[in-house]
């Protein structure tokens, strides 16, 4: 698998130089990283590239916290896509990993089944969530539960997104080492994101009422707000105080604005980097995101 990873990243580095993705085949994009299809013996590969690592060190601490993740999810059953990590040493001894995963079909990502479905089938699928969220969020376990980190294998909801290990000690402090996610943010915002907006961003995922306000305000994202009075009504089924209408729009509405503000700071940073300083800009960024509408009265 080194030699086939190690040709992928060729064609990032290349795409990175060009400034746009080139020959790259990009699954989806994330609000941080692309997903990318890559062909390898024995099938089609989804693989989303991670942030740089210093040093094996970094690396390794991780992956510790990565598999942890993958276990604690494991046994509140929760299932998962197939997922592992693979490392590529660069000569300067950073490395540059991916998490990856088989290839699935585009109807299988939750969104587009929810938009093809019976409605009687999208409550299924929504009950199904829901009650894995409240079976395993916990104050010291989060969950970045919004469709599109989901698929459906088999008539079952399985969970996509698990490069980014939501788990904190005794403490309350997050055990991954958040300083990776903050890197494709400009150097001059990160010490802001970290102050002001990390805690408020996390937060949510461990509470199973922030996760379900979550991902019931993303329906916005994805053109499924048609969906949003049956689900409510099954969220409030389960979660307390109840959940309106009016609360998943406001809170989509300012989520959506915070992470619009967050790209165009990167496309700044981007351009800045590039035209100005004349450097490599060293991640692939999204296009503009339809990021649905949302009428507030």
């Amino acid at each position: 698998m080194t030699r086939t990873l190690a040709a992928l990243e060729e064609a990032v580095q290349a795409a990175l130089r060009a400034g746009h993705p080139g020959k790259l085949e990009v699954a989806g994009y994330g609000e941080i990283a692309p997903v990318l299809l890559w062909t390898v013996p024995g099938g089609r590969r989804a693989c989303k590239r991670l942030p740089p690592f210093r040093d094996r060190a970094e690396f390794e601490a991780y992956r510790s916290c990565f598999g942890t993740y993958l276990d604690r999810l494991a046994s509140a059953k929760v299932a998962v896509l197939e997922s592992r990590l693979e490392a590529l040493e660069m000569p300067d001894g950073s490395l540059v990993a991916y998490c990856i995963q088989p290839a699935l079909d585009p109807g299988e990502i939750l969104p587009r089944y929810l938009g093809q479905c019976p409605a009687a089938e999208a409550g299924r699928i929504c009950d199904t969530i829901l009650d894995r969220v409240a079976r395993l969020v916990t104050p010291a376990l989060g969950f970045d539960g919004q469709p599109s980190n989901w698929a459906v294998k088999g008539g079952e909801p399985c969970y996509l997104d698990v490069t980014t290990p939501l788990m904190r000690d005794a403490q309350g402090r997050e055990r991954l080492n958040l300083d990776l996610f903050l890197a494709p943010l400009p150097w001059a915002l990160q010490g802001l994101v970290r102050r002001f907006l990390l805690g408020e961003i996390l937060g949510k995922y461990y509470q199973p009422r922030g996760v379900a306000l979550d991902f019931l305000g993303n329906l916005h994202k994805e053109g499924l707000a048609r969906l949003l009075p049956d689900f409510l009504a099954r969220a409030n089924a389960r979660f307390s105080p109840a959940i309106s209408r009016d609360e998943v729009d406001r809170y989509y509405a300012g989520d959506a604005r915070t992470w619009s503000l967050l790209q165009r700071l990167r496309r700044w940073d981007r351009a800045w980097q590039r035209r100005v300083r004349r450097r490599t800009y060293p991640f692939l960024l999204p296009g503009p995101i339809d990021r649905g509408r949302v009428s507030l009265v």
